[in-house]
């Protein structure tokens, strides 16, 4: 791949849409909105593409775990600026998007790489080892930030106390860490998808394009994480005028932070490298939560900002639900359709309580 051949509208649209947010072109009127919807989709394809870029440069797994940890940045970026706001609901941001993004990721991207792929491939293959870790890290992290917190008894309600709220930030940094050094560096084989055949691979990018690449994925993920939250009033009124609650924002906006990963998961599943796909699924799942929550943490220690953890009887049985379903579908190594329709209807139970709780 060389500089020259580089597709023209994957570094220009991006830059248009950075024009157009930063030169205060997205506005209240149906037209603005329209073209700032437009170029947030084209910014989450143009974005899948240099992903993938970088992730053939690189290599696996460094090339998922590039694109989940700068996903998991900007959803930071995100919620820590509506939670400064003030705005209604910023008790609970956190929590919503945090436990929106951790469903999306494991019955909806999960769920749709699998009937992808099982619809074209009958059967598709991946490491069982992987998923085990994956799965470990993901659910002791889950268990210690969204369901623990409901039953200490120093603050009352569902939140932690200064000290607990440290404590488990440096619990979810010390998992995460120790994860990734397993996943870069003691057990890396787990993790490499054996349906590549590096005879008819195509050449890697050049050091140029790839660093171009890297540039131009994190001005795509900033200008989606943007003009997501240019256009969240328009969603706040959408979910508003059809009475449904607050958290819909949430879910919505999740959706939109995911659209690169989970497009480039579907992309992955369909060219049957269905380990790269769970690679992206339960490694974003894991830095969603594992670095998110401590990082916001440590702006509301420093700031005084109460948040809520805890999450209500309806949504740790929903949660448990998915994490259940994903350990038997993945337990064996290889997936069907099935498991993607069960997950998916999981994912849809799940909308349908936000709107209708």
């Amino acid at each position: 791949m060389k500089l020259k051949n580089f597709t023209a509208w994957h570094i220009l649209l991006p830059i248009f849409a950075s024009i157009f947010y930063l030169g205060g072109f997205l506005n209240d009127t149906t037209i603005s909105n329209i073209i700032g919807a437009i170029l947030m989709f084209g910014s989450v394809l143009a974005a899948v593409h240099h992903a993938e870029v970088v992730a053939h440069k690189v290599g696996e797994p460094y090339g998922t775990i590039i694109l989940a940890i700068c996903i998991t940045i900007l959803e930071v970026g995100l919620i820590i600026s509506f939670m400064l706001s003030g705005s209604e609901g910023s008790l609970t941001y956190a929590r919503d998007t945090v436990f929106a993004a951790v469903m999306i990721i494991l019955n909806g991207i999960l769920g749709i790489c699998i009937l992808v792929g099982g619809v074209k491939f009958r059967e598709q293959f991946f490491a069982r080892s992987s998923v085990s870790i994956y799965l470990v890290s993901l659910v002791t992290i889950l268990v210690l930030t969204l369901i623990l917190p409901n039953y200490t008894s120093s603050v009352r309600g569902p939140f932690y106390s200064e000290a607990q709220l440290v404590f488990v930030s440096i619990a979810c940094l010390v998992i995460y860490g120790v994860f990734l050094m397993v996943q870069t560096v003691r057990h890396r084989n787990y993790f490499i998808d054996a349906n590549t055949d590096d005879d008819h691979a195509a050449e890697p990018p050049t050091i140029s394009v790839t660093i171009l690449s890297l540039v131009m994925l994190l001005i795509c993920l900033a200008v989606v994480i943007f003009m997501a939250k240019g256009l969240s009033p328009v969603i706040e009124s959408f979910v508003k005028s059809i009475g449904a609650p607050k958290a819909l924002v949430g879910v919505i906006i999740a959706s939109v932070v995911l659209l690169p990963e989970g497009l480039a998961a579907v992309r992955a599943a369909r060219n049957n490298q269905i380990q790269s796909s769970v690679n992206l699924a339960l490694g974003s799942a894991v830095a969603s939560v594992g670095l998110t929550i401590p990082a916001i943490s440590v702006v509301c220690v420093i700031y005084d900002i109460p948040f809520v953890l805890g999450m209500d009887i309806k949504s740790i049985i929903l949660l448990a639900l998915s994490v259940f379903t994903v350990m038997i579908s993945l337990s064996r190594g290889k997936t069907n359709i099935l498991y993607g329709t069960v997950l998916l209807t999981i994912l849809a139970a799940y909308i349908f309580t936000v709107i209708v709780p």
